[in-house]
Order: structure tokens, then C-alpha cells, then sequence
């Protein structure tokens, strides 16, 4: 036989599992329903206001300020994510102390405990008469009602998804792959930055990217303790439920159709660099 009957006739040798066709037809119908048509009714509806219209709707100061406060702090609690989220997966991943279980536990408290909760559980913590706030209020630093607020919020709430990513990579790495780099005479930060970083690289960048979808549409966790000052603290989902409330549909559908633009082109660039990170070093192929 030649080549190509050889591939004809893998291609049309039944799958193992049986039922694909049916599953993708259900799971493309679902895609359909859930995301396309909403998202295809918001583009539809932008382009009907026309590009002048639109245009100004989008660049008006207060959407501006609005948008960059949402993914400003968004960015920046991911960020601090990355960090924390990478130290405690570790701890967890590598140690064994009394009330480790407890702590895994609560590590999945965010996904539980619903939004707004955590919003008045923060506010209470953080208000200037709370009893967080009450000691660090006296040092000049204000955490309720300003952006560091939403960060505070947003760290909350954005933690498990990079905990929860970074851990099962971490349980794959052997511990004898360290021991070996300390054998051939490499330091602990050599180990680090050279030997578990490259493979963890496309974990933390999905665990980036998910905390960070998430903090840019987090509404619940974040409208009691950022205080909802226009131009100080308002974040956008807060600005579009505003333009709904007033019946200004143009406006909420402008702001809507630039946080979707923007979110979308941010995690392309991370899917992108996630995806050169695993052809680099040859981790998730």
C-alpha cells in the first residue's frame, strides 16, 4: 500500500473511545449557546453604534480611568499571585507540618465562599476602624476604598487558581532532580531559576492568566471595599452595571466590548508565551 491509503486507512479506523462524534457535536453546541452567541450579540451591538459613536463612548475619562484601575489591579494581583501562590503550592508540595490539611483547605476557601462575603469581610478588616486597618491607618496607609483595596480583594480571591495550577507540576518533579543539580555543585538559587522554573514556567503562566481573567470581572469581592469613587476607585464591571441602571445601553455596550477586546489580546500574548515556554523546554508536549 502506499503512503497516503496507509494514512486514509488510520484515519478511518474507529476511535478507542467510543462516542466522539456525539461529544464534540454536544460540546461544540454547548461552546455555541454558552460564549459564541453572547459574545457574537455584543460585537453585532457595538457595531451597530458606529465607529465615531463608538469611539467616543470608549475613550470618554471616566470609562478610561475605569478601565485602567479594573486591569491595573487586576495585573498587579495576579502578579502578587505568581508569587505567593508558587511559595505556598511549594510548602504544600514539599513539606509535611502539623495542620497542612487545614491549610490546603483553605486555600480553596475563595472558590466556596461567595463574592460578596468576602467583600464584607474585607471591608470590615481593612476599614479605617477595622482591625487591620485600625493599626495601619495611623501609619499613613489606607487599604479601604483606594485601588490597593481591590488589589487586596483581588489577591483573594485569584490565589487558589495559581495554587491549585502550580501544585501537580510540583508533585511531578522528583526530588532527586534537585538533589542531583546540589550534587553537580549548583546553588539553591541555580536550582531554582535553572532546573524547576523552566518546567514550571507554563503552570504559572496559566495560573496567570486565570487569576487574572478573573480579577478583571470580579465585581462582588470588590464594590464594598473599593468604595466606587469615580476616578479613584471605580472599577468597570461596577461603570457598566451603572450605564445599564440608566438606561444608557450604547455606553455599557462600548465599555463591555472594550474589556472584551483587551482581555482577549492579553491572553493571547500569555497562551503565546505559554506555548513558546513548552517548545523551549520541551515541558507539556
Amino acid at each position: 500500500m502506499t503512503a497516503r491509503t496507509v494514512r486514509r486507512w488510520q484515519f478511518r479506523q474507529p476511535s478507542v473511545i467510543p462516542g466522539f462524534g456525539l461529544a464534540l457535536g454536544v460540546t461544540l453546541s454547548w461552546l455555541f449557546l454558552i460564549v459564541l452567541i453572547p459574545l457574537s450579540g455584543l460585537a453585532l451591538r457595538s457595531s451597530a453604534l458606529g465607529w465615531e459613536k463608538f469611539w467616543s463612548l470608549a475613550t470618554d475619562e471616566r470609562t478610561l480611568n475605569a478601565l485602567r484601575i479594573s486591569f491595573g489591579t487586576a495585573f498587579a494581583a495576579a502578579a502578587v499571585n505568581v508569587v505567593f501562590g508558587v511559595i505556598l503550592a511549594w510548602v504544600l508540595v514539599r513539606y509535611r507540618f502539623p495542620g497542612k490539611r487545614i491549610i490546603d483547605a483553605v486555600v480553596d476557601l475563595p472558590f466556596a465562599l461567595p463574592t460578596a462575603v468576602a467583600g464584607i469581610a474585607l471591608t470590615t478588616l481593612y476599614a479605617p476602624n477595622g482591625w487591620i486597618g485600625s493599626l495601619i491607618t495611623p501609619l499613613g496607609i489606607k487599604v479601604a476604598f483606594t485601588p490597593l483595596g481591590i488589589v487586596i480583594a483581588l489577591v483573594f480571591v485569584g490565589l487558589p487558581f495559581v495554587v491549585r495550577t502550580v501544585q501537580p507540576i510540583m508533585e511531578e518533579i522528583d526530588k532527586e532532580v534537585e538533589e542531583a543539580a546540589a550534587t553537580l555543585g549548583a546553588t539553591r538559587f541555580q536550582t531554582i531559576s535553572r532546573v524547576l522554573l523552566p518546567g514550571l514556567a507554563p503552570a504559572v503562566l496559566t495560573g496567570f492568566a486565570l487569576a487574572f481573567a478573573r480579577g478583571v470581572g470580579e465585581y462582588g469581592s470588590v464594590i464594598f471595599i473599593a468604595g466606587n469613587l469615580p476616578y479613584v476607585s471605580e472599577i468597570a464591571p461596577l461603570l457598566i452595571v451603572i450605564r445599564l441602571e440608566e438606561f444608557n445601553y450604547p455606553a455599557a455596550t462600548a465599555i463591555a466590548a472594550v474589556m472584551l477586546v483587551i482581555s482577549f489580546a492579553m491572553l493571547l500574548i500569555i497562551n503565546l508565551i505559554q506555548a513558546w515556554s513548552r517548545r523551549r523546554y520541551g515541558y507539556g508536549a
